[in-house]
């Protein structure tokens, strides 16, 4: 026979991995190349920040979460303000090519 008792499994709390390195590169290309992709950056991180604070989510991830999410905002900000002057320039040349039609100065 064994000496060796028997053991009982013992319960292991399962939380998620976390997915900071993929939002940190999400937040980076949406700063160098594409935009867009800021916005799912910052809902990710987001996302990801809440279930870490719950417990659900890996929270060693946390910095890395953090940071791509903060690239995905200003990212996304950064597109708001892009959006926003070219619909000024372009109301702008609109006016300027309407009041030059009608014979304005």
């Amino acid at each position: 026979m064994s000496d060796i008792p028997p053991t009982t499994p013992q319960p292991q709390s399962f939380v998620v991995p976390h997915r900071g390195v993929l939002i940190l590169v999400l937040g980076i290309i949406s700063l160098t190349v594409c935009a867009p992709l800021g916005l799912a950056a910052w809902v990710m991180g987001n996302g990801d920040l809440k279930k870490m604070k719950a417990g659900v989510m890996d929270a060693e991830g946390k910095g890395l979460t953090t940071g791509g999410m903060i690239c995905g905002i200003i990212s996304s900000a950064l597109l708001v303000l892009g959006v926003v002057f070219y619909v000024v320039i372009l109301a702008v040349f609109a006016m300027s090519a309407a009041a030059g039609a009608a014979g304005g100065p």
